[in-house]
């Protein structure tokens, strides 16, 4: 899903702080601290800028809103309550949730549509806060400071190459900062409390730590992305039972506690489930976007996906990278400013048409950051009102074979005209009232959904197709989006 304009960095630059000792708002106990709380809310709000303007914010008002009410609710009465605090729905299929520093909270569309009350939403949520209020989103700025590692995960250009992005900051990689087994145990110990306190039913907790194992487990699929960030301290449904078992005598009796199941699930009613089509999707090896009206091939067999801010894809070997991005300027002035970078050396540079649209193209040679060298080709090419940077590199010892192969690549960018594939639109969740005790083969019988029966049952938070849904309940279908055959291959976007 291209957002317009982008831009991305892997290097946390120009921020320079003074080593200092923190007092930890949880644990009382002083610790070694690189960010100052009005730095942390800084980088927050960094993050959030870059958050909404590469991935954007999911356009559901009440779905922001319950996100948001059930948000504060929390981090009002936690350790932290004057922090700016901001919750938002971000338009993402992945099963994914995850807290900035300073109390900037992110909740995608994707693990909203696998959960089946505002207990497992408070549950997320709570979580999400702990990381905040115990400074762990702090202390991993902290770590990366003194290890001199930046907060990125990798990037595929050298610092020379990488520069056709234009000016980049450092706010969007905190998406990738990864939590330890003890902070992952003492946000799970934080956010029970803390939905137990706001009066939610902590088997919400239990089932959606369920639900994400199944999502884990699911036969072909990705990991979701919030288990590749939250690591597991160990049998978290486990824990998450002890924790509920020892309210007994207190008090909170969790029978009496919230969950609000119907509510949460009609609210889901119309939310667009899985990949959004118009921002781009596959169908095999060839890329098609309905909203910015292109499309272009890679060569078969090679891995793709479809990221916020680019669309990359690399040779089954690993040794050929292909990265498509949209670029400030026009092609001349953006292929001005590629070749002529300093420590790249460019070949034949060529301005004239590809596929009736203006273009700028040419070979180069560079140096990877470790001192492999590559030779690569560029295109630079006018649609609409858009410039866009096609660019693929291998080891400079593979020859001419690829610089052919990615001139055929380039040749294949061209406008997309089919009226079908321009008016493609993605499926939608729909409720649907259970008239009786059933199993989820016979729901999906009678009330057919358009994904496989296996993601109905994932869904509606059961173990498979043949778990049994009780009459009266309010159960998910899903309704429309792509055939089959044009759905993203396994790990694509």
């Amino acid at each position: 899903m291209i957002a317009m304009p982008w831009n991305r960095s892997i290097l946390l630059t120009g921020l320079l702080l003074a080593t200092a000792c923190a007092r930890n708002p949880v644990t009382g106990k002083s610790e070694l601290s690189l960010v100052s709380e009005e730095q942390e809310i800084a980088l927050g709000r960094q993050t959030r800028d870059e958050t909404l303007r590469t991935i954007g914010e999911y356009q559901d008002p009440e779905a922001q809103a319950l996100v948001r009410r059930i948000g504060m609710e929390i981090a009002k009465a936690s350790e932290r309550p004057a922090l700016p605090w901001e919750f938002h729905v971000i338009d993402d299929d992945q099963v994914n949730a995850f807290a900035a520093p300073g109390g900037f909270i992110f909740i995608t569309r994707g693990i909203l549509a696998h959960m089946n009350s505002e207990a497992e939403l408070a549950s997320v949520l709570g979580h999400e806060i702990g990381h905040v209020t115990a400074r762990h989103t702090a202390q991993q700025v902290s770590k990366a400071q003194l290890a001199q590692l930046g907060l990125g995960v990798g990037m595929i250009f050298s610092s020379t190459v990488r520069e056709v992005g234009g000016a980049l900051s450092q706010g969007l990689q905190l998406l990738f900062l990864k939590f330890g087994r003890d902070a992952e145990s003492q946000a799970d110990d934080l956010g029970f409390r803390y939905m137990v306190a706001d009066g939610y039913d902590p088997n919400g907790a239990a089932e959606m730590f369920r639900t994400l194992e199944r999502v884990s487990a699911r036969a072909g699929q990705r990991l979701p992305e919030w288990a590749s960030t939250h690591p597991d301290p160990g049998n978290r449904v486990a824990k998450t039972q002890q924790r509920i078992d020892s309210l007994t005598g207190t008090g909170r009796n969790p029978k009496t506690l919230k969950d609000n199941e119907a509510q949460f699930v009609r609210m889901l009613d119309g939310m667009t489930f899985g990949q959004d089509p118009r921002k781009g999707f596959f169908r095999g090896n060839t890329f098609y976007h309905p909203e910015l009206r292109f499309q272009f091939a890679f060569p078969e067999g090679w891995k793709t996906a479809n990221l916020p801010d680019q669309v990359v894809g690399q040779s089954p070997e690993g040794n050929e990278v292909l990265q498509l991005q949209a670029a400030q300027g026009t092609p001349q002035q953006v292929a001005q400013k590629f070749f002529q970078q300093q420590g790249l050396r460019a070949g034949q540079v060529t301005r004239g048409t590809v596929n009736g649209l203006d273009a700028v193209t040419g070979d180069f040679s560079a140096q990877l950051e470790d001192g492999t060298p590559i030779a690569g080709t560029a295109g630079f090419l006018a649609l609409g009102s858009h410039t866009y940077a096609l660019i693929g590199f291998a080891a400079s010892s593979q020859g001419r074979s690829v610089s052919d192969r990615f001139g055929t690549v380039l040749r294949s960018f061209r406008p997309l005209t089919d009226p079908a594939l321009l008016n493609a639109r993605p499926a939608t969740m729909h409720s649907v009232r259970v008239p009786r005790d059933m199993t989820v083969q016979e729901f999906n019988k009678q009330y057919p959904s358009t994904v496989p029966v296996e993601q109905v049952a994932l869904i509606n938070g059961v173990d498979g197709p043949s778990s049994t849904l009780a009459a009266g309940r309010i159960a998910k279908q899903v309704q429309g989006g792509l055939a089959k055959q044009e759905t993203a291959p396994d790990g694509a976007r």
